[in-house]
């Protein structure tokens, strides 16, 4: 009986000693947790500190009078709202340039460039996904070997064909988009990546769907409106934020190729405070409304994007 009972002992023994040791390893594990929480946490302050001072920056020198802002820097004080702070930067912009014409502008030919690219870059990718035809593959291949050509490299021919194109205006058909809203606008409507994400986006719709939309007599563009596309919401919302930003922040095509001031976009703007003496208040001032659309509609529909990206992200 004592020889049988000797190793029972042991291993009960054995088990209070592993039952007495495994909390002995629960603080460091809570260490090492705590700690890699505290290393998240800074490194998120850090790329805030990164991105967020500059705009805070920028804010801040809009209200202030240019030999403040060159006071103030190399300093606390450059972040901070003192001095002498006043709305005369912003007084200055709608007096030196027609601010609100150029806002209008940029609005009109973001919102038409977004809805149309959602609409042809999305028809594009589903008769590249969904209407099975003979080179469908070549075509998307093509398509996407012109991302890999930068638009400085297109510029100058598209600026000659849009000068030979014709143009239906008030005093009849004329040659020549340029310095009209459409050479702005028109493009920039077809995009190799957006027509890539809704190709994607699309390919993971189940085909089941078109077959049994097909068996009840509808057509490919039915299916396209009335299935594919409400499914499609997140490749949508990402097409058309990544469509509005670059449109939004478009310099080099509107400077070439438009000349009246009554047509041209926020950014062409800006260089009218390089002419002649420099005011760095009007231009942060100036900054700051542009920047600010972009900034509240981001932090409107924040959750949105983010969804968007992660749902209609590039699949393996």
């Amino acid at each position: 009986m004592t020889a049988t009972t000797a190793p029972t002992g042991a291993h009960a023994s054995g088990k209070r000693s592993a039952r007495a040791s495994a909390p002995a390893s629960q603080p460091a594990s809570t260490r090492g947790g705590r700690t890699r929480v505290a290393l998240g946490v800074l490194l998120r302050v850090a790329l805030c500190l990164v991105f967020g001072l500059p705009l805070l920056f920028m804010v801040v020198s809009s209200f202030k009078p240019d030999l403040q802002i060159f006071g103030d820097l190399g300093g606390i004080k450059a972040f901070l709202p003192v001095g002498d702070l006043s709305l005369d930067n912003y007084t200055g912009v709608f007096g030196r340039v027609p601010f609100a014409t150029f806002m209008m502008n940029s609005v009109v030919i973001s919102v038409v460039t977004v809805v149309a690219g959602v609409v042809v870059n999305s028809m594009a990718a589903f008769a590249l996904s969904r209407v099975t035809f003979k080179g469908s593959g070549m075509v998307l291949g093509v398509i996407l070997a012109t991302l890999i050509v930068p638009f400085e490299t297109l510029a100058l021919p598209l600026l000659w064909w849009s000068n030979k194109l014709p143009f239906v205006g008030p005093d009849g058909i004329s040659e020549g988009w340029l310095d009209t809203y459409q050479v702005q606008i028109v493009p920039f409507i077809a995009n190799a990546f957006s027509i890539f994400l809704f190709y994607q986006y699309f390919d993971s719709i189940p085909k089941e769907l078109d077959e049994a939309a097909r068996v009840d007599g509808a057509g490919w563009f039915r299916i396209y409106r009335s299935i594919v596309m409400p499914l499609s919401g997140p490749a949508v919302a990402t097409v058309a934020i990544l469509t509005f930003l670059p449109t939004w922040n478009q310099y080099l095509w509107p400077l070439m190729a438009v000349q009246s001031e009554e047509l041209r976009p926020v950014m062409v703007g800006i260089d009218y405070f390089k002419q002649l003496n420099t005011s760095w208040g009007q231009i942060m001032a100036y900054a700051t409304m542009i920047t600010a659309p972009v900034l509240v509609l981001f932090v409107a529909f924040q959750r949105a994007f983010i969804n968007s990206i992660a749902s209609s992200g590039v699949k393996g």
